[in-house]
């Protein structure tokens, strides 16, 4: 197991550190890494944040629904359209039953 000097005033301690500590610098150094590349090739000014990604999630979620909507409002004016009054609501409608 690897150590580290750790030096308070006056004091000098050796601590062992850990598979997870030394993880942890890593990952940290690598996100320290990308995020400065990221910021070098798209500008500080562009750079994604958590709440961009939030707000596009939620304005894809309404795009969504609002799609959804619209296309159960045309289903109801069709089915609305097939059950004229006077016609038997099983009857096809008359393009379909004049080309059977």
């Amino acid at each position: 197991m690897a150590t580290a000097q750790h030096t308070a005033p006056g004091t000098a301690l050796t601590e062992p550190v850990g598979f997870a500590a030394v993880s942890r610098a890593v990952v940290s150094a690598a996100a320290e890494l990308v995020t400065g590349v990221q910021r070098a090739v798209v500008g500080t000014a562009n750079v994604r944040t958590a709440k961009d990604n939030a707000w596009e999630a939620i304005l894809a979620d309404r795009a969504r629904r609002e799609a959804g909507d619209e296309l159960s409002r045309e289903v109801a004016a069709l089915l609305a359209a097939r059950n004229l009054p006077g016609r038997h609501p099983a009857s096809p409608p008359r393009s379909l039953a004049a080309v059977r």
